[in-house]
């Protein structure tokens, strides 16, 4: 356990890359590290409490998926990424030939078809239990039943999957597949499903902090708020606005000011003007909204400065955003609403994508449960 960033994050004097795969043969020649030659799915449970205090668990499985392309009835992104896989995850992927971490995503199963086949193996004892630094208690059962196996293979056919986080990781596999071409395990992927209907599956909100504002933008920025948003002061602890529906609604602070704002939307009208051709749930999309109208309308940023950290910063909770704001690192920050799991269906079933940091799906799932060999 304590060698998996050494695998995962590799560092070395020499290649980073090829210490990794020498690190994997070590285990497979220690027998740390074994292959399971029977089929199995492997049911994993996540015990954990959310930013907002809360208990939950969530449900869902471990699996192999054949890579394919983003498209309709297959698998989508449910976010804009950069182009292109990241070489570091590639690099690894070439030297280990294995999947090291899997993706997270999301399918719809509303009569919960496929966990009722595993269910039953989770009364047992764990085959594996770890608790990661946040206090999620995390859970694998293997299950090699072929009747479960079918069943949750049928109950997911079907299905298309919803990238939940590891969009780079995915588009990494895909490139990777491609350059060896042919078939064989590398078209297959190590994902953990998770029905969106499942009542452990939250989503939490990242808040947006901006940064390099002179006078001039400054003006811009106060214009645009006045103009689109009614605006009323808040009690700083009420700052970050309830989840809900419902025309943009945030909050909002100035390191200027210094005052805890509410902003509301003056008319979804607002939002259906700027985002011409968009999909009515993009029209509502509070990321999407504060994007068009304020980074990029009043502040002139661009994909490019969105996507790269270019005077904006995300943050995954208020306290972190409003210290951020009281030092001076940053000058404003907009608290936002967490996005409904209806929402983010609803966008990628439209074939559109959404800012960068729209979703928190928390906990993270851990790498090193499992890993999935490409050779």
């Amino acid at each position: 356990h304590d060698a998996l960033p050494i695998l995962d994050l590799p560092q070395a004097d020499g290649d980073p890359y090829e210490a990794a795969a020498a690190l994997m043969s070590e285990w497979r020649e220690r027998g740390a590290l074994v292959r399971d030659e029977e089929p199995a799915i492997w049911a994993h449970t996540q015990d954990y409490t959310g930013p907002d205090g809360r208990a939950r668990t969530r449900r869902g499985f471990f699996c192999r998926v054949r890579i394919e392309d983003y498209g309709p009835g297959r698998v989508r992104p449910h976010e804009r990424t950069h182009p292109g896989p990241k070489e570091d995850r590639l690099r690894l992927t070439r030297a280990t030939r294995a999947n090291i971490s899997p993706i997270f995503s999301l399918y719809s199963d509303p009569a919960q078809t496929a966990w009722e086949a595993l269910a039953p193996t989770t009364d047992g004892e764990p085959w594996g239990e770890v608790t990661d630094g946040d206090g999620t208690v995390h859970r694998i059962w293997r299950v090699a039943d072929p009747s479960a196996i079918a069943a949750v293979q049928a109950a997911t056919r079907e299905s298309e999957l919803l990238i939940a986080d590891g969009h780079h990781r995915y588009e990494t596999m895909h490139a990777y597949a491609e350059e060896i071409g042919g078939e064989g395990e590398h078209r297959y992927i190590l994902m953990c499903l998770v029905a969106l209907e499942d009542p452990g599956l939250t989503v939490f909100p990242t808040h947006r902090l901006i940064r390099g504002l002179d006078e001039k933008r400054r003006a811009v920025l106060r214009g645009a708020l006045e103009r689109d948003f009614e605006i009323s002061e808040v009690p700083l602890d009420e700052i970050a606005p309830r989840p809900g529906s419902g025309p943009l609604e945030l909050g909002y602070i100035d390191s200027w000011h210094g005052r805890p704002l509410r902003l509301r939307l003056r008319d979804q009208a607002i939002a259906d003007a700027a985002l011409p051709g968009r999909s009515q749930a993009y029209r509502e999309l509070d990321t999407g909204v504060l994007e068009t109208l304020v980074l990029k309308n009043a502040l002139g940023l661009s994909d490019d400065d969105i996507s790269h950290f270019n005077g904006l910063f995300y943050a995954r909770d208020t306290a972190e955003a409003l210290a951020k704001v009281s030092s001076g690192e940053f000058e404003a920050a907009f608290l936002m609403r967490p996005t409904p799991v209806d929402q983010v269906r609803d966008i990628a079933a439209a074939g559109e994508n959404m800012p960068p940091k729209s979703t928190f799906f928390y906990p993270k799932l851990l790498t090193g449960l499992l890993l999935n060999p490409l050779d």
